[in-house]
């Protein structure tokens, strides 16, 4: 399925919408997480908007892709996008991590039943997915399962153990989207635990290997639809992203990866002006 000019032109309007609302949403809910959420938003537009089998009147259908999210913190990305694809209204994003709210500081689907699982604790996430993908490859059904993971959550064995039985189960209708952008939490992956050769490792274990620029919409698709034809490994595509993309003073800051604005990092941008300065430089990008 390829994809024309106009519609990348359309996914990347939709990508900074994704990111204008959920840093609105940040800021009125004084916490949560931006720079995971800012750097994921043009792979999260080009599933919810090209690639992802779904129908957001029937969250439910049974031939839908299933999308799981494991680094469950970056939530904000996927509220947002499924906001502007038409699962919620727009307006419920102000409820972030309100009390009561579907919208929980991590996913859980028994207060926003569209979603397909809940998380939070890192490394669980592709588990499940290998879970479900094995289900569906026994039950002879043309869906796909994409689960979205980190590069920080690789330091959970759990996640390795999912590596393993994807790849024996061969598991073509695996496909796993990895946050590459070399930032967790407490600084550059390659100092905490080092992942590099990433591609190597994945291959080492069966799995089919995708690189692509994870802000670049053609070759997201690219990777995607690159993933759908290979029908008896699971596939990684490995996003090459920065965090914080799309605001300046928050791009490849490790500081960035817990905080709103307003509580980060101030020797760029006061803190009583973070949230501003973010919404002006988005709201005047050239796309």
């Amino acid at each position: 399925m390829s994809i024309t000019k106009e519609k990348v032109a359309e996914i990347k309007q939709k990508a900074n919408d994704i990111r204008i609302s959920l840093i609105e949403a940040l800021i009125e809910a004084k916490s949560g997480h931006s720079g995971g959420s800012l750097g994921m938003s043009d792979v999260f537009a080009t599933l919810y908007f090209h690639a992802l089998k779904h129908d957001p009147k029937k969250p439910d259908w049974e031939e839908r892709d299933r999308l799981l999210l494991s680094n469950g913190h970056i939530c904000p990305v996927l509220y947002s996008t499924m906001a502007h694809a038409g699962y919620f209204p727009l307006e419920d994003m102000k409820t972030l991590r309100k009390f009561g709210s579907p919208l929980q500081g991590h996913p859980h689907r028994e207060f926003l039943p569209a979603l397909e699982s809940s998380s939070g604790p890192l490394g669980s996430g592709l588990s499940q997915a290998a879970g479900m993908a094995i289900v569906l490859k026994r039950e002879k059904r043309d869906s796909f399962v994409y689960c979205l993971t980190s590069d920080g959550e690789h330091n959970a064995g759990n996640t390795w153990e999912a590596v393993m039985i994807a790849g024996k189960e061969k598991l073509g209708n695996l496909i796993q989207i990895i946050d590459r952008n070399y930032i967790q939490i407490d600084g550059s992956t390659e100092d905490i635990m080092p992942l590099d050769p990433f591609s190597d490792k994945y291959r080492a274990f069966n799995w089919h290997v995708v690189e692509v620029d994870g802000h670049n919409i053609e070759d997201i698709a690219r990777g995607i639809e690159e993933a759908k034809m290979i029908k008896n490994q699971p596939t990684i595509i490995i996003a090459q992203t920065i965090l914080g993309k799309g605001v300046s003073f928050m791009e490849n800051r490790y500081e960035w990866h817990g905080a709103p604005p307003g509580k980060g990092p101030d020797d760029i941008v006061p803190k009583d002006k973070q949230g501003e300065v973010a919404l002006k430089e988005l709201r005047e990008k050239v796309l």
